[in-house]
């Protein structure tokens, strides 16, 4: 099953995603589960999965307009430095334990949303990656049952205003101007994809590839980012986990390649779909 978060002229709902058509899970589901975090949070995958028997799409993906996938997560964490050839690039050391930064959720935008360059800076640089979204609470986790917290995988474009990001030695400012972080088109849950399968990542711009990875590239993998996370802090359904881009990005370019106004970006990963956003002028 894919999930999505969206709105339509009657407001923000979520619903599920068949090739282009989309079931309003919201308005069938009613108050329990007023948006896709609730739905985690309350355990109603099989309550949405019964819903969904015999059921006509409500609208197309072009009457919709998408929303992040989780539009409001306790928390976002996003992996640095998370592959080698990334991480070689920047020069930087190596590290025993995962380099972590937070998102606010206000810095994220959806699928076909534009991706707003702000005014402050001309490096917007691409950084396409991976995200998986928390299904089950957990503290602590042990490595071997990781994946038994993920509920599923989305496309994210973890984008960063480089010279507001490499002002100081903290990533924060860089990282969180507004609708400068693309999450979607949706979330595939663990029934359509195993949360343990290799997945490979490509980035394109204007349509020319720019980065592309398999997540057992990775330096820390998914199992290693979920119970060092749950180490220092409870992981809640709803919650996101940014794991990481590959190489390849604009600024380490010769010569650098900033995503520029009127610019056109994809994130696809495999076993997911592509999240696409137009660049525009903040």
């Amino acid at each position: 099953m894919k999930l999505a978060s969206y709105v339509t002229p009657r407001g923000a709902s979520f619903g599920a995603v068949e090739g282009d058509r989309i079931i309003d899970l919201q308005a069938r589901l009613g108050r329990a589960y007023p948006d896709l975090r609730s739905l985690l949070v309350g355990d109603g995958l099989e309550a949405a999965r019964r819903a969904l028997h015999a059921c006509v799409a409500d609208f197309r993906q072009d009457e919709v307009v998408f929303l992040p996938v989780v539009p409001n997560p306790g928390k976002i964490i996003c992996a640095g430095l998370n592959y080698e050839e990334h991480r070689l690039e920047g020069n930087r050391p190596k590290t025993a334990d995962p380099a972590l930064f937070l998102r606010l959720p206000e810095s994220q935008t959806g699928h076909l949303r534009p991706l707003v360059r702000p005014a402050e800076s001309s490096q917007f640089d691409f950084e396409g990656e991976i995200a998986l979204v928390v299904g089950r609470r957990g503290r602590r986790i042990p490595e071997e049952h990781a994946y038994e917290h993920v509920a599923g995988y989305a496309c994210y474009n973890d984008s960063s205003v480089r010279d507001w990001q490499l002002a100081t030695s903290q990533w924060t400012a860089g990282k969180n101007f507004p609708s400068t972080g693309a999450f979607g088109p949706w979330l595939t849950l663990t029934d359509e994809l195993s949360a343990d399968s290799t997945l490979e990542i490509v980035t394109r711009l204007n349509g020319q590839e720019v980065q592309r990875a398999t997540t057992d590239m990775m330096i820390f993998p998914i199992p290693k980012l979920i119970s060092f996370i749950s180490s220092f802090t409870t992981l809640e359904p709803g919650d996101v986990i940014v794991t990481g881009t590959p190489g390849g990005v604009g600024m380490r370019r010769s010569p650098p390649m900033f995503m520029k106004d009127g610019d056109r970006v994809e994130v696809q990963v495999s076993g997911v779909g592509t999240l696409a956003n137009a660049v525009v002028p903040g």
